[in-house]
């Protein structure tokens, strides 16, 4: 016999725990088509050479490769010399987009704006908390050579929608800009190359900690003086508490670099559009020790975190950038957008205890109290059904405690009865297991008592 277990890395659930995630991730897929995005889907593998566009470097380390037994096979008949697959996993879904918006790009309307949902693959270490396969939910607009800023604060009211209807507890959306950091780094005299180092050595700070940041600063590989390092870190402090004190902590940063300034008045401009939205300035802020690792981020970056829970770390972010595609095509396609990783993101809120799982995805249950009643329990769903109520049937008779039981295990709020009784007067018992309600109503009235519970408790 073989042991039955799930691989390392992977999220398996059970069925209750499958449809608190189900419904997270239609919520977030509703919020965003709420916002006028399209949907997309890109296959699950993509050519390597398309896939891999950079070689070396920690994504490539992390890469499943897919190969068929036939292509294996015919590989060995023929004495090929190994080398690389021809097709890889994603690793993401922000490569498969600039490939698909680069193929596309003649059937696409600018700016063309996406959302995806599905899963993606990395050679993670396996550890508690990380994942080899997860689901990304990602937005994005792409302009055709040029994106107006405006979708830069777009792209914070989309994040305030999704997680004011996931409803897991206050958050902050915070934001910094690109532009800013590399005006401020000029104004230091750290120019070219050392700007990345910098800028990936600042995007550390929460996990390392201010005084392992500094002296990595001060070391050989960086060279910064003391007092560079300093304003560094001071620059990095600054942090909001509303939307007119965000204002005053970028006016208090004073004149710099052209870079500088461009970078501050885009934060202005995108701060004067969130009030413009109406989003609750609880629910944004700037924070200047944002970075974002990944190169090719160029202008504003974002990264929301829970308020009570902040050692979760950041449920959603992202950025704009200047050329999405550069790889792929000679056109120029700048865009903005965020990836919330549910897998990770619904793994945490479990661990943390903020996850219901007490409901089921079936409103009723109809039992079945004799062979008698089969065909009548029958009727009933179909007509339950017909109202909009998803709707189990017991096809056996079983003793009503042990149905009772079933439903409460399995998570069904309502069980509908018709015994003998029932079926001569043309009527239905309901009863309500959370509340312990129960009512004999007509048949026509049945749903309607349903609907009536099911929609007070939405509400």
């Amino acid at each position: 016999m073989i042991k039955p277990r799930t691989p390392p890395g992977v999220m398996e659930l059970l069925p209750r725990e499958q449809i608190a995630f189900q419904r997270m991730l239609d919520t977030i897929r509703r919020t965003y088509e709420a916002f006028g995005f399209l949907p997309v889907e890109t296959p699950v593998f993509e050519l390597s050479d398309v896939l891999l566009t950079k070689t070396g470097g920690e994504t490539e380390r992390q890469v499943y490769f897919a190969q068929s037994t036939g292509a294996l096979e015919k590989a060995r008949e023929e004495g090929a010399a190994e080398g690389v697959p021809e097709l890889a996993l994603r690793f993401d879904l922000t490569v498969p987009l600039a490939r698909y918006v680069a193929e596309h790009e003649h059937d696409l309307a600018f700016p063309f704006r996406r959302y995806q949902i599905q899963r993606v693959y990395r050679g993670e270490r396996a550890q508690r908390g990380r994942f080899r396969e997860f689901y990304q939910c990602d937005i994005d607009v792409i302009g055709k050579d040029a994106l107006s800023p405006r979708h830069d604060a777009e792209i914070p009211a989309v994040i305030n929608a999704v997680f004011e209807q996931l409803a897991i507890g206050d958050f902050t959306i915070q934001f910094n800009h690109r532009k800013l950091l590399r005006g401020f780094f000029e104004g230091l005299g750290i120019e070219g190359e050392r700007q990345m180092l910098v800028l990936r050595e600042l995007d550390k700070l929460d996990k390392r900690g201010e005084s392992a940041v500094r002296e990595t600063l001060l070391g050989e590989a960086f060279g910064l003086s003391e007092d560079v390092a300093d304003k560094l870190l001071a620059f990095s402090r600054v942090r909001s508490t509303s939307h007119d004190d965000a204002l005053a902590q970028l006016a208090a940063l004073g004149e710099g670099t052209p870079l500088f300034n461009e970078g501050r008045d885009a934060l202005v401009a995108t701060l004067g559009q969130l009030k413009a939205m109406g989003i609750p300035e609880s629910r944004y802020a700037i924070n200047l020790s944002i970075a974002r690792g990944l190169d090719y981020y160029t202008g504003i970056v974002y990264e929301t975190t829970l308020d009570a829970h902040p050692q979760i770390g950041s449920i959603c972010s992202g950025g704009r950038y200047d050329d999405l595609a550069s790889h792929y095509t000679k056109s120029k396609l700048p865009g903005v957008g965020i990836s919330i990783g549910l897998t990770r993101l619904f793994w945490q809120l479990r661990e943390a205890g903020l996850i219901d799982v007490a409901s089921s995805n079936i409103d009723v249950l109809v039992a079945l109290l004799d062979d008698a009643g089969f065909a009548d329990a029958l009727a009933l769903s179909q007509a339950l059904r017909a109202r909009g109520l998803r709707v189990e049937t017991q096809m056996e008779a079983r003793k009503i405690a042990k149905q009772f039981q079933y439903a409460d295990r399995a998570g069904i709020r309502f069980v509908a009865l018709r015994g003998e009784g029932e079926r001569s007067d043309g009527t239905v018992t309901l009863k309500d297991l959370r509340s312990g309600e129960q009512e004999t109503l007509a048949m026509d009235a049945a749903a309607d008592w349903v609907a009536g519970r099911l929609g007070a408790s939405a509400a």
